[in-house]
């Protein structure tokens, strides 16, 4: 696929597994919303005592409008790439309802009589 999709690590190091494993799960992504221009997949690995939150995934979507920026933290980096990956997909999906609901329902817009241009019978 010729998408855009940058992936890059902080405080670990990206195994040709990892970025393997990213490829396979953002191309989900790819198939709902084939009007994403870059798709871009952050892995940090938090240096904090608590680790119920060790692992933090962002994610960033460059869509035409509004950027897609969601952020997921667990104790497993496997998990917070899913967890990741569905709240994008809901987030697309949402953004995607959003559209259609507001293109076939267009909002009606009341013009006083007073301010219509007057029409002149020849």
């Amino acid at each position: 696929m010729s998408h855009d999709l940058i992936i890059s690590g902080i405080h670990l190091e990206l195994t040709e597994a990892l970025k393997e494993a990213v490829r396979l799960k953002m191309e989900r992504l790819f198939k709902h919303e084939t009007r994403i221009i870059r798709l871009r997949m952050e892995l940090e690995r938090a240096s904090s005592k608590d680790h119920r939150s060790e692992f933090v995934a962002k994610g960033h979507i460059t869509l035409s409008g509004p950027e897609i920026i969601v952020s997921v933290a667990s104790e497993d980096l496997y998990k917070s790439m899913d967890l990741l990956v569905d709240k994008l997909d809901r987030k697309l999906r949402r953004r995607s309802r959003l559209l259609k609901v507001k293109r076939h329902h267009p909002h009606e817009i009341e013009i006083p009589y007073a301010s219509l241009p007057k029409i002149s019978a020849a």
